[in-house]
């Protein structure tokens, strides 16, 4: 029984993981959708607006994805040294403080979990492709080079 309360719980942690990450984009695409005037506009337009509304949260979230892989992968690491470094610099006794890149690599490494963020990508390339959707059927229906 105790197995099975495991999987339910973590069922429901990532189900409100993506719950939370579609409603984000679904955010953006709203504020994409109200910044452009959406009801204002023609039927060609509007598809347009929707086609920009998803794709741009879609991209956003990708993006936001893959710099959390980056930087979970201690891409970062140097940029944090190296501004660690400069503020320590202007701190009294801050150069006491200092240590070697390569300890501070490995520190900052073993510190580092390693989370489960699949749920930004998917959502991320889901929106995407509906974007690319809806630019599809604006090229197929409305557009006349």
């Amino acid at each position: 029984m105790d197995g099975y309360g495991t999987v339910k719980q973590e069922t429901k942690v990532t189900l409100t993981k993506y719950a939370i990450c579609f409603g984000i984009e679904a955010l953006i695409a709203f504020l994409v959708i109200w910044s452009k005037g959406f009801f204002t506009q023609s039927t060609a337009v509007n598809i347009q607006i929707l086609s920009d509304a998803f794709f741009v949260s879609g991209v956003l979230m990708t993006l936001f994805a893959g710099m959390l892989y980056v930087s979970s992968e201690g891409a970062l690491i140097g940029i944090g040294f190296v501004l660690r470094n400069a503020v320590l610099a202007f701190i009294p006794m801050g150069r006491a403080k200092h240590e070697r890149y390569a300890d501070y690599r490995e520190r900052k490494l073993s510190e580092a979990k390693k989370k489960n963020d699949r749920c930004i990508l998917v959502t991320g390339l889901f929106f995407l492709v509906i974007g690319i959707v809806f630019t599809v059927i604006w090229y197929v229906k409305f557009y006349h080079a």
